[in-house]
């Protein structure tokens, strides 16, 4: 960047300015996935709306790639831009909880666990991932499922309000009532509207919750994965469990003698009575006697953050996805042979139920594209050392290419990995994305923010 444009930043904005030159640089260039390596211009640091405002208004007149980082968890290091500027939204790191109107509005750069841990004092929550270190706000622009997803939908369906800056540097809210049509689109559209400084959500009664997990030896996947597809999908909507493919790590609650072995499994949160928790996940004996099962009443930021010291920031990734509306016979058969050849200990299948309540949400009425699923897969290969990389990206892209015959054909957009190229983000919103394609005309019609699995602005008509 040019010196006079980072004087007039450091000038104008409360937050901090970091260039390559400057301590702090590498550290602001960590991604939550450390096999994506970008570097920025700067980083700008904004601590509210009005730093929003300038920054973006001084780097869209610059000439300068943009891209924007809430929580910084993006699989595809979407949040960093090389050579241009990415406005890092984590000063603003808030959320006010209305405990009466049930509400919480939230900071554009929070994390799911600053959410949880507010609205917890409350006995409230909203339906938002599994893993507390993930970014409310891209979370959320993709469309948002996680343990309550079955009981009170997505977390777009939860969404009230957002304040947006614009491409034009105007800030609005978007919600049913104001811009309507930026609101939809921000409902599972991704970050390509605009730069969202705040989310109001709608919480729910979410106390302490049943949580489980059931784990059985990695040679039984057929037997329990045919189980868990016809099981979960008729359970009453209080039941949530994704299946998922581990090594069990050494330490509490698991025996020593299962330590460091391959295995599928069931991690479950139940929202009904907690008298009821072992009578209800007495279930999981149909699929045969597991290796160990435990259930137990736990706060749900607990549970929400269960995985957080097993799978720490700075590993490397590399994930693909896929919906699906079946898992047939043939799929079973793909899974079983690649859950025993996990390239890591940490490599691994989940496959998240998004039926229920998400499924009493029109497809026309949000940009999230697939209503009908009944589970979303991620492909994980994950792995400390930057020596393994190769091999954790050939399992993974392997591992999804012999599942995605049996997909609908498109991913989560938070889903998709790296360089997928512009086909996939088109499969990822089915019908929706001429309308996509409109709105961003109307709203970014330069197309300011396209470092996101981007929807160019529809040709004028």
């Amino acid at each position: 960047m040019d010196s006079a444009t980072l004087e007039t930043m450091r000038t104008e904005l409360r937050g901090p300015v970091i260039t390559p030159s400057e301590p702090g640089y590498a550290e602001a260039c960590e991604l939550y996935n450390a096999m994506i390596h970008r570097h920025p211009a700067a980083f700008v640091g904004c601590r509210d709306a009005a730093d929003v405002i300038a920054a973006l208004t001084l780097v869209r007149d610059s000439g300068q790639a943009l891209a924007v980082r809430g929580g910084g968890h993006s699989g595809a290091g979407l949040c960093l831009v090389d050579d241009g500027v990415t406005l890092d939204l984590s000063p603003m790191r808030w959320v006010r909880v209305d405990p009466e109107a049930r509400t919480a509005q939230v900071g554009g750069g929070a994390l799911l666990g600053d959410l949880d841990h507010a609205t917890h004092a409350f006995g409230l929550a909203t339906p938002a991932g599994i893993m507390s270190t993930t970014g409310v706000g891209g979370l959320t622009l993709g469309g948002g499922h996680g343990y309550l997803s079955r009981k009170y939908g997505l977390t777009i369906d939860n969404l009230l309000a957002a304040d947006v800056v614009l491409a034009d540097g105007r800030f609005v809210t978007a919600s049913e009532d104001e811009h309507p049509d930026l609101f939809w689109a921000l409902r599972g559209g991704g970050g390509n509207f605009g730069v969202v400084t705040s989310f109001t959500l709608r919480l729910h009664p979410v106390d302490t919750v049943g949580a489980g997990m059931t784990v059985w030896p990695v040679e039984r996947t057929r037997e329990v994965l045919t189980w868990y597809r016809e099981y979960l999908p008729q359970a009453g909507e209080d039941v949530y469990g994704f299946f998922n493919f581990l090594t069990v790590p050494p330490g509490p609650p698991f025996p020593e003698e299962l330590h460091g072995r391959r295995m599928c499994g069931v991690v479950w949160c139940y929202l009904g009575d907690l008298e009821r928790l072992d009578e209800t996940l007495s279930v999981v004996g149909d699929a045969g006697p597991p290796a160990f099962h435990f259930a137990m009443p736990m706060p749900y930021p607990a549970l929400q953050s269960l995985f957080d010291e097993e799978i720490p920031p700075g590993l490397q990734w590399y994930w693909r996805g896929d919906f699906y509306d079946a898992i047939p016979d043939g799929a079973v058969d793909v899974c079983a042979r690649y859950g025993q050849n996990l390239p890591s200990d940490l490599s691994t299948l989940h496959l998240y139920p998004v039926d229920g309540a998400v499924h009493r949400v029109r497809p026309e009425d949000t940009a999230f594209g697939y209503r009908d699923a009944l589970w979303s897969g991620v492909y994980g290969g994950i792995d400390p050392d930057p020596a393994n990389a190769e091999a954790i990206k050939r399992w993974c892209v392997e591992f999804h290419g012999e599942m995605h015959p049996y997909s609908m054909g498109g991913s989560y957009v938070n889903m998709l990995g790296e360089g997928e190229g512009e086909q996939r983000v088109r499969d990822a919103y089915r019908e929706n994305y001429e309308r996509l394609g409109r709105v961003k005309r109307a709203y970014d019609p330069e197309n300011l923010f396209r470092a996101t699995q981007n929807i160019p602005p529809a040709p004028a008509s």
